[in-house]
């Protein structure tokens, strides 16, 4: 019996004619609506998914097609950012005037595009330890007196964070105001998230998720626009900012155990007026979750420049995300790299550059400038990963240094230096999600010895590394390149 035959005849020729139109009109619907205000290679990307699978594919259009935030919520962005007084210590700090031109420029498109005035007088130190930087900020806030500020994107319970949820648990208990911020979608996936969900209710702290999306209490986004940052101040005095989250080093996923994998993470502790603006941008986060302005209102001592936490390094804290000036801390390393004289040095877990970035790159190696990328040899992310991987063989071509973290180490520390004088250190990955679709938070720093303690840093990376060889890298199965490749389509979509 031909059964394929059988059931094409059962059925009738109208459901045959009507899936025909209904295909038709989504591929030439999605022609005409999926370019607009779109960069060629995401629109491509998008219409390829959609001319393959039109009706599955334009339901995820319609899901994930926009890097936009519901209009009531960027309502409370704009809202935040005028009640916010982010006036200070500017251009007329220490150092700032003494800055080349190209710097110059760059802190003016910093600012154009939302972030903080540069200031001086900063002291910042760099925490390369992933325990002893837990064990930091539970020391930090054990010793809270008037308020901690404590926004993550991934923060769980588990015994390697204990000492860091037990100390927001007591510095709750004798009287310190403890407000917790945590990404929804970023945290819920890994084991611990809802033993800390429990123990911050059993405790009556103030929490929130961030981003929620839970559509039956009528709380729903774009589920891929995440809250990427994160962010720890204490008393307005100390702030703490990197690429490190709060949980075990193997994320506590069974898979990872198996392999043993270990993230490798960094964090910054700052002193100085970049701490009061990062403390505006946890504002601003909590305003947007609960509607409550909370900059200014809780007690803490005055800071004095001169003070024992005083330096002189000048920093710029650069928030970026949907609703903020869109792919801002894409631009900032652009001009970056396009400012380079003698050398940049790049650090990320994700590294999928568009054309713009890889140009960029390419043409300073032109000028002479040496690059070196950072990258780990494995990572949690499959489809990053191999997308990632599909460029490897053109920037080695081009003559970029890639230097991998051999596994199972998951390099996770984020920083970009830009010869012997300025570093971005922070939250920010170097890929579409990053630029796009995730709210983050970096560091502008200028000061050569901040920027040689990160090239101790990057050296330590290198020699647990590999450097990547062309003759090595064609010679790989020929199954990898296929998933190389295929992932590269997706490298653009938004």
């Amino acid at each position: 019996m031909d059964i394929p035959h059988l059931l094409w005849n059962t059925v009738p020729p109208w459901a045959t004619v009507s899936f025909f139109v209904v295909d038709l009109v989504i591929r030439l619907v999605a022609l005409g609506t999926v370019p607009h205000n779109r960069r060629p290679s995401a629109a491509w990307g998008w219409l390829l998914v959609i001319f393959f699978f039109p009706i599955l594919g334009g339901l995820v259009f319609l899901v994930l097609g926009r890097a936009d935030l519901p209009e009531d919520r960027k309502h409370k962005q704009r809202e935040a950012v005028d009640l916010i007084d982010s006036h200070g210590p500017g251009t007329d700090a220490p150092g700032v005037q003494e800055m080349p031109d190209w710097l110059a420029e760059t802190v003016r498109l910093n600012q154009h595009n939302g972030a903080f005035p540069v200031a001086g007088g900063h002291r910042v130190e760099i925490l390369d330890d992933y325990d002893a930087s837990l064990a930091a900020m539970a020391e930090q806030i054990r010793g809270a007196e008037h308020y901690v500020h404590f926004e993550f994107y991934i923060a769980v319970a588990d015994p390697t964070t204990e000492p860091v949820i037990t100390a927001l648990e007591e510095a709750h208990r004798r009287g310190v105001t403890v407000r917790v911020l945590i990404d929804h979608l970023g945290s819920a996936g890994y084991p611990g998230y809802k033993d800390l969900v429990r123990r911050l209710n059993s405790a009556g702290m103030d929490w929130r998720r961030m981003l929620p999306v839970r559509p039956w209490r009528g709380e729903y986004q774009r589920p891929d626009l995440r809250n990427h940052r994160k962010i720890l101040v204490v008393d307005g005095v100390v702030a703490y900012t990197g690429s490190q989250n709060v949980i075990d080093r193997s994320y506590n996923k069974k898979k990872n155990r198996k392999q043993g994998l270990q993230w490798i993470g960094m964090t910054v502790r700052l002193h100085g007026p970049a701490v009061g603006h990062l403390d505006a941008l946890f504002a601003t986060d909590w305003y947007c979750e609960t509607d409550e302005m909370v900059l200014g209102t809780d007690r803490a001592p005055a800071s004095s420049p001169d003070g024992p936490s005083a330096g002189n390094l000048v920093c710029q804290v650069l928030p970026s995300g949907p609703g903020l000036g869109q792919e801002s801390n894409q631009q900032l390393f652009n001009h970056l790299f396009a400012s380079a004289r003698e050398r940049i040095t790049v650090c990320s877990p994700y590294f999928v550059p568009d054309d713009s970035m890889y140009n960029t790159l390419r043409t300073a190696v032109g000028r002479g400038v040496a690059v070196d990328l950072y990258m780990g040899e494995t990572s949690n992310h499959a489809l990053t990963h191999h997308a990632q991987r599909s460029f490897y063989e053109m920037l080695i071509r081009d003559g970029i240094r890639i230097h991998l973290y051999k596994a199972p180490w998951v390099l996770h520390s984020k920083f970009v230096l830009i010869d012997d004088e300025t570093a971005v250190v922070g939250s920010s990955n170097m890929d579409i999600r990053s630029f796009v679709l995730d709210h983050e938070v970096n560091l502008l720093v200028v000061d050569q010895d901040f920027v040689a303690r990160l090239d101790e840093l990057a050296d330590d990376y290198r020699q647990h590394s590999h450097k990547l060889e062309l003759e090595d890298w064609l010679s790989r199965p020929w199954h990898q390149k296929y998933l190389d490749n295929t992932a590269r389509l997706t490298s653009a979509l938004q």
